[in-house]
């Protein structure tokens, strides 16, 4: 499970990579991508034309996943896998009994640019921008390989670039470490980005990048040194200011050769980067905490009381498969058996990490892992997969899937019937809500899990929403503003003393499809290649 989405409540996208796997297409090849079924725990094999290993993926304002980017031609096991760099995939979700599948037309279609390793973020006029990547595959970015640049879907005549990528002088400077970005959506309409050691504001506007301070210590925070980062909880009670928290990655220095770098080495950080977003929390810089123990590859996922669960990963090693970086033949990274950490952003400094309740599992969960929130309120956790192709040697492929409940699925839940099909900006809807007995706190919230992959959770956000409870009967307010939850599909729970209900799916906004500038597509269509199904 390279890639995983939850695209609605039977179903969750997943985006693999052309290799031996046992699942089967329609057309009785291994398949490259699948559809998980929740009802039954099953998978139904997609039909993907281009190459999607190593991409990015967001929703659109009309509830869309596009899946961007991927890696160049492969041929292996008989088939051909044509190059994916430009790919732009389309999916729109059905019920687990339904056959939806990918749709794909390079011709007319596709990035402006090869993007391998890059990240989106859902705008706030619900459109996809796709930042950094390398153009050609490798395993740390090079002057040469290099995307230093972002673009739109659906193409923008931006900064005068009118539908062609708009460069970054912060995908330069990150270099060798700046593959998979991590990249949230703030409610003044900037961008925060975080790659190597260094991170940024990006108002895409204007093309305007504001240098945040590099992380403390050295700590190095995307691939192949990935952390798992994190954008807290937004509220009416911190005025939606954002805040970021980026854990573990690697204090390497970003030096050191790719054929220096093994799986015997403690690369792995505990250290815990944490910034308010404002003018008072940029000039105090990056608070710094430390976690029990160092972890690399590791998740950051959002519950719904805004704790966030920190999974997977390993302890030595990097990213990366095991003929790049370990010579003795076995594995990339040493796999403790760790016990996922629960951290408590409102809890003093030195008690904010916790396992109680927290089960441990013997399955290793390292490079192409995954973790998502679930609409039951469950994580599932799937993937695993640090040797080329389908491999059975030591830390095998992985295809069983588990799922944590959080202590809070031991409790009673709250339960809600009447929310409506879309909701809007400050618009007000009423829901009907069954509570525990004595629940006091109880409001509803906003969640995106996002679209996961190599530790980065792209578009995941909690939005609390202003909740007033008369009796059995809940008035809620939808969200202030698309720069604080950009339209497109999410998920409503309500909340009683922290523990959440069963999500249901909403649309906010209209579900209206993102704005066409049809000059600015016609231009990146005659100003870049059309992919061919052949190797470059």
């Amino acid at each position: 499970m390279t890639h995983v989405a939850v695209v609605n409540n039977e179903t969750i996208l997943v985006i693999d990579r052309k290799e031996n796997n046992p699942l089967l297409n329609a057309h009785g090849l291994p398949a490259w991508g699948a559809v998980w079924s929740l009802v039954d725990n099953t998978a139904r094999g997609l039909n993907l034309e281009t190459h999607s290993f190593c991409s990015a993926g967001s929703f659109l304002g009309n509830g869309t996943l596009v899946n961007f980017g991927g890696q160049p031609y492969v041929s292996r096991d008989g088939e051909a896998a044509p190059d994916g760099q430009q790919g732009i995939r389309l999916f729109n979700a059905c019920p687990a009994a339904g056959n939806c599948d990918i749709y794909e037309d390079v011709s007319r279609v596709r990035l402006a640019s090869n993007r391998w390793y890059p990240t989106s973020a859902r705008l706030p006029d619900g459109s996809a921008i796709i930042l950094g990547g390398a153009q050609y595959s490798g395993w740390t970015n090079s002057d040469i390989a290099n995307n230093p640049s972002y673009e739109f879907y659906p193409a923008k005549n931006i900064s005068g670039y009118n539908g062609i990528p708009v460069p970054s002088q912060f995908f330069i400077d990150t270099l060798p470490h700046n593959t998979f970005p991590h990249v949230y959506s703030l409610p003044d309409e900037r961008l925060f980005v975080a790659a190597n050691n260094q991170a940024m504001l990006l108002d895409w506007h204007t093309n305007t990048e504001t240098r945040l301070p590099n992380f403390p210590n050295g700590q190095r925070v995307v691939y192949p040194l990935n952390a798992a980062g994190v954008l807290l909880s937004l509220t009416p009670e911190n005025n939606y200011t954002p805040e970021v928290l980026i854990c573990g990655g690697s204090q390497i220095s970003d030096k050191t050769a790719a054929e220096n770098l093994d799986a015997q080495h403690d690369y792995g950080c505990a250290q815990c980067s944490r910034m308010v977003l404002n003018a008072t929390g940029i000039s105090g810089g990056w608070k710094t905490e430390w976690m029990p123990e160092p972890r690399l590859m590791s998740e950051g996922t959002l519950l719904p009381d805004g704790k966030v669960l920190i999974m997977n990963g390993a302890r030595t090693g990097t990213a990366g498969y095991d003929n790049l970086q370990n010579r003795n033949g076995h594995s990339n990274a040493d796999h403790p058996t760790f016990t996922p950490l629960l951290y408590d952003p409102d809890a003093p400094v030195g008690s904010r990490f916790s396992r109680a309740g927290l089960p441990t599992s013997n399955i290793a969960r390292m490079y192409h892992s995954v973790a998502t929130m679930l609409p039951s309120g469950a994580i599932m956790i799937g993937g695993s997969n640090p040797n080329d192709d389908v491999s059975t040697v030591t830390y095998q492929s992985e295809y069983r899937v588990e799922y944590l409940y959080p202590p809070y699925m031991q409790k009673p839940r709250p339960t809600f019937t009447g929310l409506p099909t879309n909701v809007g900006y400050n618009a007000p809807f009423t829901l009907s809500i069954t509570v525990p007995a004595g629940a006091t706190k109880v409001y509803a919230i906003l969640m995106d899990f996002g679209f996961v992959t190599h530790s980065v959770h792209m578009d995941q956000k909690l939005v609390k929403l202003v909740s007033v409870r008369q009796g059995s009967q809940l008035i809620v307010t939808g969200p202030p503003s698309a720069p604080v939850y950009s339209p497109g599909p999410g998920w409503i729970m309500v909340m009683a003393d922290g523990v959440p209900s069963v999500a249901q799916q909403v649309m906010i906004g209209s579900g209206a499809n993102p704005p066409e500038d049809d000059a600015a597509i016609a231009n990146m269509l005659a100003s870049t290649k059309n992919p061919s199904s052949g190797p470059n």
